[in-house]
């Protein structure tokens, strides 16, 4: 009995020294990547809704801008109230078109999870945006 014993004592002797003591730690968040956005104004607007800055978010668009969410008109203000009380944001861009104002990319939308989507900037002679179409994208 005492081998037995002494046994199952070794095995969890060398089991214990194979642990590590190391603490993990938490990885630091990276920055997204903006660069690939040629258009100055998309690429601050894109940078606003990163660092969930509402204000300065909606001081890229027109007070009448209009928006579409996969073909449906919805109110702009209140789909994007909701987006930054949920922090939702681009984890990352993949392609970027239409003279920088199209915009495709993995992204993070609260409660309906992650996927691939575009944002799609219409620019008015003013500099400021007029519509933003968004939705899901194909792969």
């Amino acid at each position: 009995m005492r081998i037995i014993i002494l046994l199952v004592m070794s095995v969890l002797a060398l089991n214990a020294c194979g642990q590590s003591n190391k603490k993990t730690t938490p990885q630091k968040a990276q920055k997204m990547e903006l660069t690939k956005i040629s258009n100055e104004n998309v690429k601050k607007a894109i940078a606003a809704l990163q660092a969930n800055d509402k204000s300065a978010w909606y001081s890229y668009f027109t007070s009448d801008a209009i928006f579409t969410d996969d073909g449906r008109t919805l109110s702009f203000k209140s789909f994007f109230d909701n987006a930054f009380d949920k922090k939702e944001k681009f984890l990352d861009i993949d392609k970027v078109a239409n003279e920088g104002k199209d915009i495709y990319g993995q992204f993070e939308a609260g409660q309906w999870g992650t996927f691939r989507v575009f944002f799609k900037f219409h620019q008015n002679a003013e500099g400021k945006f007029n519509r933003l179409d968004i939705g899901q994208a194909a792969k």
